[in-house]
Parts: structure tokens; sequence; C-alpha cells
């Protein structure tokens, strides 16, 4: 039942409700074309919804607006074979196989289906354009130290092979850990030789060298040559990050959002020189990224991230949007490393954000926050985060935060009820769907 508070009326007057068609982004978009670099985020890592919806929002920003990349929160290498399918240059023979890269905890949330999709779509559509017009997709994340050392070195291979040598000796100081937390932890212990010198040093010399490697073939030396360099550069500040956990005065999350936030600026630069003139980006990522930490409370302990970053560099050039839920299913995890399940995500907590808009009586619809009039949306409510694990035991502790969110974010979609994310590697438990309490919730 709708609340008739001075709050929800304000929000109502506000709100456009959405249709479930193309015209529900009509709004965005036009804010979108003021903008180079929109910002799409989600309340979950397992919710149908907002991958869906922030697929179609990125197919119009490529059809009507000439978007050149998207840029996700996934591993650099990972998502260069993606993009080297949707150009057309792998061997893959489907998105499935483009997205076999993404092997560690959490497979789902990019081995889905609406990804496969999307990444099938962005083939056909990049297949129909001239190069110079084609989208990329592309990853900001700093996981993949092992990974990234490895490429960084079969590239040095094929255009210097002493230089190849060399990265392999810098490099060897990892290769007995395995593990980049056990590196990590070694290395901060003192009990193994730390890589951050090594790591320091390929970085400088592959930039130093960089103009001799681009003798080569044109623009596709260019690009091995900056996918090389931004490997190596993954390597450094993944070294830094693991090293860094075990450090109490070193916040690790700001070290992985720092270098998210460089990769999407060197992206940028790059793709705005080939193409000559400012490059248009997308960004698929969490809403504790892509949010405003400023309007958080997360500013209370000295956190930025991604959101905040990029407005202060960007300012209106930057759109961040939001996504919320109030109640539905979601896949997720009961603990790090563990199956995915179909889990039921419980009504949000009275005093919420979700709570808030549920009783405006809408359903799903879009929200300017610009322009919504005085109400408690302009004051610090709490608001839900459910990333890669879900526990609704400890529901209030374990997900939720405050938040201004008409700071935090320009726009937000609310979807009233939500589905779960359907794997391609469907486990036995996740089709054991968790069914709705009838208390305390009453359904």
């Amino acid at each position: 039942m709708a609340d008739s508070s001075p709050s929800t009326e304000a929000i109502r007057a506000a709100a456009q409700r959405l249709s479930g068609n193309s015209s529900d982004y009509r709004p965005l978009l036009q804010r979108a074309g003021h903008c180079d670099t929109v910002l799409l985020g989600e309340a979950s890592h397992g919710t149908h919804e907002f991958y869906e919806m922030r697929a179609a929002i990125t197919r119009a920003l490529i059809e009507e607006q000439g978007l050149d990349a998207i840029i996700i929160e996934g591993d650099w290498p990972d998502v260069a074979r993606i993009n080297r399918y949707v150009h057309g240059l792998d061997r893959d023979d489907s998105p499935a196989e483009a997205l076999a890269d993404f092997e560690r905890f959490p497979l789902w949330m990019w081995r889905n289906t609406e990804m496969a999709s999307f990444v099938q779509w962005l083939r056909l559509w990049n297949s129909r354009q001239e190069r110079a017009h084609q989208t990329g997709i592309y990853g900001m994340d700093l996981y993949s130290m092992y990974r990234s050392a490895a490429a960084v070195v079969q590239y040095l291979e094929t255009v210097d092979p002493d230089a190849a040598r060399r990265a392999r000796e810098r490099y060897a100081c990892m290769d007995h850990h395995h593990d980049p937390q056990r590196y990590g932890y070694r290395a901060a212990m003192g009990i193994s030789e730390s890589c951050q010198k090594a790591a320091v040093e390929q970085l400088l010399e592959m930039m130093e060298r960089r103009s001799q490697w681009l003798l080569r073939d044109g623009p596709k030396a260019e690009d091995e040559e900056f996918y090389a360099e931004r490997n190596a550069r993954v390597v450094h500040h993944a070294e830094a990050y693991y090293r860094g956990m075990f450090f109490s005065d070193v916040n690790t999350w700001n070290l992985r959002d720092r270098h998210m936030v460089n990769t999407v600026m060197d992206l940028r630069q790059y793709l705005s020189k080939q193409r000559d003139r400012p490059a248009r980006i997308a960004l698929w990522a969490h809403n504790s990224h892509l949010g405003d930490a400023r309007a958080t409370d997360a500013a209370l302990q000295d956190e930025i991230n991604v959101g905040q970053l990029v407005r202060e560099k960007l300012e209106e050039q930057a759109l961040l949007v939001g996504f919320t839920t109030y109640t539905g299913h979601v896949t997720a995890a009961r603990e790090w490393d563990q199956p995915a399940e179909h889990r039921w995500v419980r009504p949000a907590l009275e005093g919420s954000v979700e709570k808030l808009l549920h009783e405006t009586g809408l359903g799903d619809f879009y929200l300017d926050l610009q322009s919504v009039g005085e109400c408690a949306l302009h004051r610090p409510l709490l608001e839900r985060a459910i990333g890669v694990i879900y526990r609704p035991e400890t529901e209030g502790q374990s997900h939720y935060f405050r938040a201004n969110v008409t700071e935090q974010f320009d726009v937000l979609f609310h979807l009233d009820q939500t589905r779960a994310l359907e794997p391609l590697d469907i486990p036995e438990q996740w089709e054991a769907r968790e069914p709705p309490e009838t208390w305390p919730y009453g359904t």
C-alpha cells in the first residue's frame, strides 16, 4: 500500500514509472547526451534486472551516442579475451567461450546469461561497423597479478626477447607462491622477498621502450603495447594491494579504486587520441564503487571510490546512475568461495532508501535525484549493498550503510521486486530457489 507522507509525495511528483520498454531510458539518455562518462551501478552482483537494464542502456548509448568503450569491474586480462571476441579477433566460437577466462569466485558475476547475450550483441554490432566506430570492452580490476605478469612476458616474447627474459627474471619472485594472498602475507612479514621493486622496474622499462616496440604494424601494434603496459601496471598495483592487506595502516579499498580510476583515465586518454575527440565511456560496477563515497559513511573511514574520483576529475562530464531493489531474489553465496545459491532478498529495513521508495507504491521507476523536492532522500538514510555474499541473518550489520542518495548519484532506477541472475554454470545449489519467509514479513 502506498504511503502518503510528504517524502513519498515529493518522490512521486518527480518519478517516472517504468513501462518495460525502451522509452524507459529516454530521460537518462537525454542526460547522458551531455556527458562522456556514464557510471552504471548495481545494488548487488547477482540481480537479473540490474544486468539486463545496464546492457539495454549501454546498447542505446552505443547505437545513438557512439559509445566507444565499456569498462567493467573485472580483471584486465580476462576482459581482454572478451574484447578480442567482440572485435572478431579471437578463435572463440561463442560468448560462453569468450567468458571462459573468468575462473575464480564469483564465476556468475560475469559468466551469466545476460552478459553472454550482451557480448554476442556487441560482436554483431561491431561486425557492421568500421574499425574506428567499433566499441570495446575492458576490465579495471587488479586481482590478476599472475595472469597479468604472464601476459607481459608473452607480449615481450613477440617484440623483444631480451626484454622478455628480464621480465621473467623480475617476476620470478612471485613464482613460488601461486596464491597472491600468500605472496602478500610472506612479503609483508619479511618471510619472502618483496616483488615491489621488480614490478616498478618492469613497468618503467615498458614505458621507456614503448616507442621502439611501436615501430611495427600500426594500430594493432599500438593496441598490443597498450594492453601489455596496462598488465604491467596491474602487476605493480596488485603487488602493493596484496602486500598491503597485512598492514593495518594501508587502506586496500582505496588502492583498488584508485587503480580502477587510473585504468579508466588512461583508457579514456588512449581512445580519445585514437579517435581525435573525447572518448565516450560507460562503467559497469557495484553501487559501492560508482556512487560518490563522499555522500556515504565510507567518508568517515577516509575511503574514496571510483564515483568520487571520476566526479572530481570530470565534473559535469560524469553521470552517476544508481540501482536499488526492495525485495526479490539474488544469486549470491553464503560464504566466500562457496557455490552460488538462489537466495531470497529480505524486504528492505525501516529507515532505508529502499523502504522509502517502496512506500511510494510506484513499483519500478526512474528518478532524477536533482529534481526531487524536499524529502527524506536529501538526508542520510540506510542503503543496502549486496555483493557476492548474502547474510540475511546479520542483514543490518552486513549489508547496510548510511548515504545521502541525492548526493551519491545523479539519477536512480528503483525496481521494487527483482529476480536472481542466471549463471552460465548453474550449480546444484542454485536450482533450489529459496522461498520467501511468511514471518515476520507476511507474504
